[in-house]
């Protein structure tokens, strides 16, 4: 079960982050406002849990372009939202560029930046929900001795059982237990169920490969 989404607020000026706090709180989420950008890092990225950031483009000291990237470097899933006045839309389309979820201008409507606030945080939710799932297929994959590990990653290859046998220089009777051990470990119902997983690990870049996996 995940907590409830978290809004970060990250303005300099009080009387804009007083009020997106009250707008949002008043929409029912929940709010953390911060001063400055310095401020969130130290303090806001410590949680867990879904939810966005909404940061003035320009602000002294880090920028809100200079947080998407500490937030992208850190891989912390928070989608950011930039708010940006007139003279900065460059820096706020640039921002959009590089992985922002959304910009909006100064002065906006209220319903379209809680519609993009909205739309930030299904975002966030989605993606929390995706690596908690690759999460357990890593963990279960973690439960495998070596040879098991090394047994799961050439079948997902499309290797028979005695091309598997041949590569490890053990028995296909040893190779078939190994795999049946897999099956139940993995919780994969299918050998097509299997070779998703190990896809999926292998995109994510959680893939053990080759000697690295070296049997006990």
């Amino acid at each position: 079960m995940t907590t409830a989404p978290q809004i970060h607020v990250v303005d300099d000026d009080p009387a804009v982050r007083d009020s997106l706090r009250m707008l949002l709180e008043a929409a029912g989420h929940a709010v953390h406002a911060y001063p400055d950008a310095e401020s969130f890092v130290a303090e806001g990225m410590k949680g867990s849990g879904p939810g966005c950031v909404v940061a003035d483009v320009r602000m002294p000291g880090m920028s809100g372009l200079d947080l998407l990237r500490i937030l992208q470097d850190r891989d912390i899933n928070l989608p950011l939202i930039v708010i940006t006045g007139h003279a900065d839309v460059s820096m706020a389309v640039q921002a959009l560029k590089e992985g922002a979820t959304d910009f909006i201008e100064k002065p906006f409507d209220d319903a379209i930046f809680l519609t993009a606030v909205s739309k930030a945080l299904a975002r966030s939710e989605r993606d929390w929900v995706e690596r908690g799932r690759l999460d357990g297929i890593e963990t279960r994959a973690s439960s495998l001795t070596p040879r098991e590990y090394q047994v799961m990653v050439l079948v997902a290859q499309g290797l028979s059982n005695k091309a598997a046998a041949v590569e490890l220089g053990i028995s296909v009777r040893t190779v078939e237990i190994h795999r049946a051990r897999v099956m139940e470990k993995m919780a994969a119902d299918s050998l097509s169920a299997l070779v998703r997983m190990v896809l999926e690990l292998e995109e994510a870049g959680r893939l053990v490969h080759g000697d690295e996996a070296e049997a006990s």
